[in-house]
């Protein structure tokens, strides 16, 4: 009984162009339901959403696209290949609101696409369906490609280098894939530095030589095989020699170049300044809980993938020591942050792809699935009940977020629930799915909008706006880029992300402050404390878990002295909004 009914939502056995064509179709609507839903209604947020957002404002205002800027200040973190993505959206639209996130949905939507078609070569069209909803069903997986960091459009050309290498190495030989993976790879380097990734495959793949390793494609000439670095260059060329070239001209671009390609790669893998995590970080903080459920379902995958390693099963054998490769690259690194190893996600999906049909038709996994998707409708209806008994932490939540959260946590508890009472144990694969759902669509919804002016940092400028001196001149130290996407008059700053020399920007800061009588600042209560106890200051409330204050007046005469003249950035928001 149990066996029949997932036979048949997979069609087992039928392998005609129409039934790729529907499972393409439904691959397109749930991952737009998962994922594009409540797409346009909301801002972008922090950690990194308004500095993009920010960065490729500017850039389609000024018509500057080679060097990427922060309030007229040089950002250098990041390659700009994203950002150049996000100006055509934004170009496209009109609308930073719903641009700021179309690269992350058609880079996750392409994912699916890829993984699919894969995983059909490989084996048949059911393992390559089992794979990428996997894929989507993946906590880690649906919850970036609904964010507007670089990583989901990384993971877009790491997926694609992983097709073209696989296509060749597996498949082929097919000249062509292979220089489309290593082209990818070229790109993902100028997305976020770590886009060579789907190289490392090509370890595992030269040293499982022994003739029991199948299948493989025929040994071709070794010249051939230079045309994938070839291609490689070429991609990443299409940004770093425009660079370059132009950094021989101009001081400012010669000291980003430095800065992006030594200080912010190598340096940063070496010896990183923040996020700095112990070894074994990813394997007990991030991979049980973010590669749900897939983690749920590891007992009966790896002794499938230890007979496919024993039986020479090169597909798996790759695939499967790929992950471990790149969980190893970024465990090496003393920096580590959970998004990190999200290009081995997909793969991960991929190599399970061949066993799921088989685990979902066992009464054990699907209860276990069951059990998962009952836990979180419990959790969200204990922590509903929690905040109701407890009104201090229901009214925190509604100070700091602006949202009360006891609706949506009964929502997503009580909906969950009557999922589960319809999927019932046998199903659970439908009813973590349907749970999951509930929980984006509650999300995408009722959350994001709620939360939105406090989080945007909307409410805050709103509130800067109507405490300012409109006659003066405003000056922010310590800024957020939210406050500079959303003010809506020229300010000033002393550069952006300073926090790790915040004494000296206070001192810069009251050096300007101290120039006129006309001025007037924004600061949060550690700068007031270093540099402006003795000013005027009218009190702005909490936001990004700091005191913030307009001060004016005579700063400290010491830290005047200390301060930087140079350090000042005038800024003059484009015409062009937020809609």
């Amino acid at each position: 009984m149990q066996a029949s009914w997932v036979q048949e939502w997979f069609r087992v056995g039928s392998n005609s162009s129409r039934d790729t064509r529907l499972d393409l179709l439904w691959l397109l609507g749930l991952g737009l339901l998962l994922i594009a839903t409540g797409l346009g209604l909301r801002d972008p947020w922090p950690a990194d959403e308004p500095r993009f957002a920010l960065i490729v404002r500017d850039m389609v205002a000024t018509g500057d696209w080679l060097l990427p800027r922060v309030g007229g200040d040089v950002y250098a973190d990041k390659p700009p290949l994203f950002f150049w993505l996000m100006g055509l959206s934004l170009l496209a639209t009109g609308s930073l609101r719903v641009a700021f996130l179309l690269p992350s949905l058609f880079s996750g939507l392409a994912c699916l696409f890829l993984i699919y078609d894969l995983g059909r070569r490989l084996w048949n069209r059911e393992t390559g369906l089992a794979a990428a909803l996997a894929l989507l069903l993946t906590v880690q997986f649906v919850w970036q490609v609904r964010q507007a960091q670089i990583d989901a459009t990384l993971l877009f050309w790491v997926v694609l280098g992983l097709y073209g290498l696989v296509r060749h190495l597996l498949l082929g030989p097919a000249w062509g894939w292979y220089a489309i993976g290593w082209a990818a790879a070229g790109f993902g380097v100028i997305t976020k530095g770590v886009g060579f990734l789907p190289l490392l495959m090509l370890i595992p793949f030269a040293a499982m030589r022994a003739p029991r390793w199948s299948p493989r494609m025929q040994s071709t000439s070794i010249a051939l095989w230079l045309i994938g670095p070839v291609a490689f260059l070429l991609a990443v060329s299409t940004w770093l020699v425009p660079m370059l070239l132009a950094a021989n001209a101009d001081p400012t671009l010669a000291a980003y170049r430095d800065e992006i390609l030594f200080h912010q790669t190598v340096g940063r893998y070496t010896d990183a300044w923040h996020h700095r995590e112990p070894f074994w970080y990813f394997i007990i903080k991030v991979i049980p809980g973010l590669w749900l459920p897939l983690t749920l379902l590891l007992p009966w995958l790896v002794p499938q993938w230890r007979k496919a390693w024993q039986a020479g099963d090169l597909r798996i054998g790759l695939l499967t020591a790929w992950v471990v490769l790149v969980v190893l690259f970024f465990s090496l690194s003393s920096g580590k942050r959970g998004v990190y190893v999200l290009p081995a996600v997909p793969a991960l999906a991929l190599a399970s792809g061949p066993y799921l049909l088989g685990l979902l038709q066992r009464r054990s996994v699907q209860r276990v699935l069951f059990m998962l998707a009952a836990l979180i409708a419990t959790v969200c209806l204990v922590v509903a009940v929690y905040v109701q008994i407890q009104p201090g932490k229901r009214l925190e939540v509604l100070a700091n977020y602006e949202i009360d959260v006891f609706g949506p946590l009964l929502l997503i508890g009580g909906a969950g629930a009557v999922v589960c009472a319809l999927a019932r144990p046998a199903r659970g694969i439908l009813a973590y799915a349907g749970v999951l759902a509930v929980a984006l669509l509650t999300v995408s919804y009722w959350v994001n909008p709620v939360m939105n002016s406090a989080r945007s940092g909307a409410g805050f400028i709103d509130r800067v706006e109507a405490n300012d001196d409109p006659n003066a001149e405003l000056g922010f130290v310590g800024f957020k880029e939210q406050y500079l996407l959303n003010v809506h008059r020229p300010i000033v700053h002393f550069g952006h992300a300073r926090w790790r020399e915040a004494e000296q920007e206070a001192a810069d800061a009251a050096l300007w402050l101290n120039g006129s009588k006309d001025r007037q600042l924004v600061v949060n209560d550690y700068a007031r404390q270093l540099c402006f106890s003795d000013t005027t200051a009218v009190a702005l409330g909490e936001a990004n878990r700091s005191q913030w204050y307009i001060v004016r007046g005579r700063p400290d005469a010491k830290c005047v002295a200390r301060g930087n003249a140079a350090a000042l950035y005038r800024y003059t928001p484009p015409s062009l909004v937020i809609e």
